[in-house]
């Protein structure tokens, strides 16, 4: 899925997750997300892409379909009243996995599976790298 509808997608699968109260486009970042919790925490969320290979995106998207992830249980997503980063990954990883599109054949959180991911205070790759470590 292609970054412009994979965004159309996120807002409205990411607004249909319990904990979720809104969720919509940024207007002034290409590919932005603004989600609203419950509790009032809110993320601005990016979206990145890379191609399949031999992916043009000059030409018109190619649809894929796989069988749908089964459902899964949303995790907690506070602890001690907050969101945490890695809470609200996992989180938003389980909403994205019960949106039951046959276009995603599977989602993860990605600290998880790389846990070298940057943490609140440290920094990765050239750009100083700042995270709250709850909100």
């Amino acid at each position: 899925m292609r970054p412009a509808r994979f965004q159309d997608f996120a807002v409205e699968a990411l607004a249909k997750a319990p904990d979720v109260k809104s969720v919509e486009q940024e207007p002034d970042r290409l590919f932005g997300v603004h989600i609203l919790f419950m509790s009032g925490a809110q993320i601005w969320a990016a979206i990145t892409a890379t191609a399949a290979p031999g992916e043009d995106y000059k030409q018109p998207e190619n649809h894929v379909s796989y069988e749908a992830p089964a459902e899964v249980a949303y995790p907690d997503l506070y602890e001690s009243g907050k969101v945490t980063p890695q809470l609200a990954e996992k989180y938003l990883a389980a909403a994205f996995t019960n949106s039951g599109s046959p276009e995603i054949e599977s989602v993860y959180a990605y600290s998880v599976k790389d846990p070298a991911t940057a943490r609140s205070g440290q920094d990765k790759g050239n750009s100083p790298f700042d995270l709250q470590s709850a909100f």
